[in-house]
């Protein structure tokens, strides 16, 4: 993608007021142009739940969304963290499951990775019987907080990592199927297959060709998978919708571009080696990184800001640290709504198609 100078925030209200009166006045090319029409919900329709959850009027700034997610989802000490964050926040939150964490390791042969062998998982699978059920407790407690249950699929392999290293579409689709089955098949669990709406890639590294078919061949909603350069508005390709894992400056790594998340932000402060004893160092980093992305997207196009972790505990949980504050710094703002992807889809059916198109016009704001 182009990058472009971001807005200031001086001008932001007025610029995107034109913008918004040009589109709507000339029309605009549709992001999903030669694909599935974006479905939007009637204006006489009256719009549920929150009072963001509307249609916004052209010269409206729209919400500024943000996206926490958690790829993983297998840690009842994280879940216990982030459920407790979430609920002194009014936050919503979303959690990519690895499907793998829903069986035993006594019948681990039950999942086969497509390429590989029965029992085979890059992440290892649920531990006992036990900790199976303190996981299938932990998911159901998160839905019924309204946070959202997605699929991280199942053995985390990565492109490149045998068996993964060319998945085709038909290797995905075995993959999904099998998330699937072991949702259905989980004792207790009250997220079926009609609750996943959406899905990340281990790695962040498959090819949109071969994965967003199967997405729509199950009637999912959304692929939270590829990377933008900037703070970039969500799009629809074929029927179903592309968030975008940004890459942003680090001020503190002299504005150095990474991926947002904290496996690259690790990665790019030491390498990913784990020192506990530099955990409020490096939560600083992390947490200055989100505010910098916040306050560009907010000043700049509002477009959702993903903010990607995982239940990991690398150097004394900073990431997580970092995380739990600036949760509570930015979901209690007034414009601010910390959401799950099918709640901003949500708000995204509900408006003029022209007023997304003014919002993926205008310049990709990056954290600086």
């Amino acid at each position: 993608m182009t990058r472009r100078r971001k807005w200031g925030p001086i001008g932001v209200t007025a610029g995107l007021t034109l913008t918004f009166a040009v589109l709507l006045g000339i029309g605009t090319v549709r992001p999903d142009a030669g694909g599935t029409p974006a479905p939007t919900i009637s204006a006489a329709q009256p719009a549920a739940g929150p009072p963001w959850l509307r249609r916004y009027a052209p010269d409206e700034l729209p919400p500024q969304f943000v996206l926490f997610s958690f790829d993983g989802a297998g840690s009842h000490a994280h879940w216990e963290r982030i459920r407790t964050a979430a609920k002194s926040s009014n936050a919503h939150v979303t959690a990519f499951l690895s499907g793998v964490y829903l069986l035993p390791d006594a019948r681990a042969t039950e999942y086969t990775a497509p390429g590989g062998r029965p029992g085979m998982s890059a992440i290892g699978f649920g531990g006992t019987p036990d900790d199976v059920d303190t996981l299938v407790t932990d998911l159901n407690q998160a839905r019924s907080a309204g946070h959202e249950i997605a699929s991280h699929y199942n053995g985390h392999y990565c492109k490149g990592v045998e068996p993964a290293t060319a998945w085709t579409t038909p290797d995905w689709t075995a993959e999904l199927d099998q998330f699937l089955r072991l949702l259905d098949t989980a004792p207790g669990l009250e997220v079926d297959r009609e609750h996943i709406k959406g899905a990340r890639t281990p790695c962040l590294d498959a090819h949109p060709g071969a994965v967003l078919p199967v997405l729509a061949k199950h009637g999912m909603s959304y692929d939270a998978s590829q990377l933008s350069e900037g703070l970039a508005w969500p799009v629809l390709r074929d029927g179903v919708w592309q968030f975008w894992v940004p890459q942003v400056r680090v001020p503190a790594l002299k504005n150095r571009r990474v991926i947002l998340m904290d496996y690259n932000l690790s990665q790019a402060m030491n390498r990913a080696k784990d020192e506990p004893g530099r955990a409020e160092e490096f939560a600083t980093i992390a947490l200055d990184t989100y505010r910098s992305a916040y306050q560009s997207a907010l000043a700049g196009n509002r477009a959702p800001l993903v903010v990607g972790t995982h239940f990991t505990d690398w150097s004394g949980d900073a990431f997580t640290l970092a995380t739990e504050r600036f949760m509570a710094e930015v979901c209690t703002k007034p414009e601010t709504v910390c959401a799950t992807y099918s709640e901003v889809i949500d708000w995204m059916l509900r408006q003029n198609p022209a007023v997304l198109d003014a919002l993926r016009a205008l310049p990709q704001p990056e954290a600086t």
